[in-house]
């Protein structure tokens, strides 16, 4: 999608999807102590904002594209809060908790996009917020085992309590009945506020509308490959087809 757009929009997206990579880097990867390294590359993020050159050479690019499009640190602290968060947090006990870091680890980015193509209005920002949210858990509902195995659990525990779903299911190669009823109902919710948040398509024009179309199509894609497996999340690798994923952007657009 970057591709197609024009140079001061792709310079800007890229920018952004730059330093939320680093942030998820820092917080998943780094090979020392990441509170610290999340910390330190906090204190540089706000040299942005006191106008001074950042250390880190994502953040000196990303200087160039706040100044550019006057954006608001505060979307950029809460993806670090969010993985800050991951360091102690593996766990939410319920859907509204887990909602809660998507607000710091999802929604930021759909802000910081809107922001790119001067889009600065709440409702949009609400539509922005369910869409982001959304792909959010669609993307740790791909991701079951994997997060498992990490030691993660993303599916709340008060859901896994009402569907009768033991953590040790998790660790199966298919999933149980239970389990597959549980993950048909976390689907189906996501795909409801991704439903509710695609009204943000209609508001948008040109080269903003096409993108944030893409994200949208992306996340239905992929909520169809949720589906198609029939909940069993842990045998079956649940991707979109990049054909069902282009259907969907066309049909996102062509609204």
């Amino acid at each position: 999608m970057l591709k197609v757009l024009p140079g001061a929009p792709r310079a800007g997206l890229h920018a952004i999807y730059g330093y939320a990579r680093t942030v998820d880097e820092l917080g998943d990867s780094f090979p020392g102590d990441r509170t610290a390294a999340l910390h330190a590359f906090a204190a540089d993020l706000d040299r942005i904002w006191a106008g001074e050159e950042p250390d880190h050479p994502v953040l000196r690019r990303l200087r160039r594209v706040v100044q550019d499009h006057n954006l608001e640190p505060d979307p950029f602290r809460r993806l670090i809060l969010a993985n800050l968060q991951d360091q102690t947090v593996t766990r939410y006990q319920t859907f509204e908790d887990l909602a809660g870091y998507c607000r710091l680890s999802a929604d930021p980015v759909g802000r910081m996009v809107l922001g790119v193509f001067g889009v600065n209005d709440p409702e949009t920002e609400r539509l922005s917020d369910l869409v982001c949210t959304a792909l959010q858990l669609v993307e740790h509902w791909q991701d079951v085992a994997e997060d498992r195995r990490a030691g993660r659990i993303y599916l709340p525990l008060d859901d896994l309590a009402t569907y009768g779903v033991p953590e040790s299911d998790l660790d199966q190669p298919t999933a149980s009945a239970a389990l597959r009823e549980l993950m048909t109902f976390e689907t189906d919710r996501a795909a409801r506020l991704l439903d509710e948040g695609a009204a943000i398509v209609g508001r948008l024009h040109g080269w903003a509308r096409l993108s944030v179309a893409g994200f949208v199509a992306g996340g239905q894609a992929t909520v169809r490959a949720l589906r198609r497996p029939g909940g069993d999340v842990l045998s079956h690798q649940a991707r979109p087809s990049k054909a069902d994923t282009l259907r969907l952007l066309l049909k996102a657009v062509a609204r």
